[in-house]
């Protein structure tokens, strides 16, 4: 997997200070995407264990709050084989820190359903996550006031809740509960 930039203190993300790792590769190819020439899988530098441990060690001090996972599509299979064993090694070292994740695909659709995002690493993927922000960017509901997404169909996910309810959670702020109505 290649990476196409790393924020060492990023505070759009996400709440608070954080790192965060934009992955290349994505076949949504959404229209108006801020982040197009990390479509292309070949872009940016190879994601090595030294780039791992950089970003490991850049997690460190307190008043960073998390990581973040942006792309590009860090929900491609290819991506995901990738991710998997660095997240396990960011959760190990630092299970009070957050993980967040900005995937074009759903909760409950493609992460969750026989799709071509499924693969072998999906659910371990999802249960390492603290939140999920799912759906494609859509031009016509871009909304700059939104917090923490680019369009107004964008969810923030709750993942832990997500998964223990069997249906998307949303995220309040605090990692509490709050059902969706569907």
């Amino acid at each position: 997997m290649n990476y196409a930039a790393i924020k060492w203190a990023d505070v759009a993300n996400g709440p608070g200070v954080r790192v965060s790792l934009f992955v290349s590769g994505c076949t949504h190819r959404c229209p108006g995407c801020f982040n197009q020439e990390a479509w292309d899988f070949g872009y940016g530098q190879p994601f090595t264990r030294a780039e791992e441990d950089k970003i490991l060690d850049a997690l460190s001090p307190a008043h960073i709050r998390g990581l973040s996972l942006l792309g590009g599509e860090p929900f491609e299979p290819d991506n995901q084989r990738a991710l998997l064993p660095f997240l396990r090694r960011v959760k190990e070292k630092y299970p009070h820190k957050e993980i967040w994740c900005y995937s074009g695909y759903t909760l409950d659709g493609e992460l969750w359903k026989d799709s071509g995002a499924r693969c072998a690493c999906t659910d371990e993927m999802l249960s390492l996550l603290d939140v999920l922000v799912d759906g494609p960017f859509v031009e016509a509901e871009k909304d700059l006031n939104l917090r923490f997404r680019g369009s107004a169909n964008q969810r923030i996910l709750n993942v832990p809740a997500s998964l223990t309810a069997r249906a998307p959670v949303l995220w309040d702020g605090d990692m509490t509960i709050q059902a969706i109505t569907v």
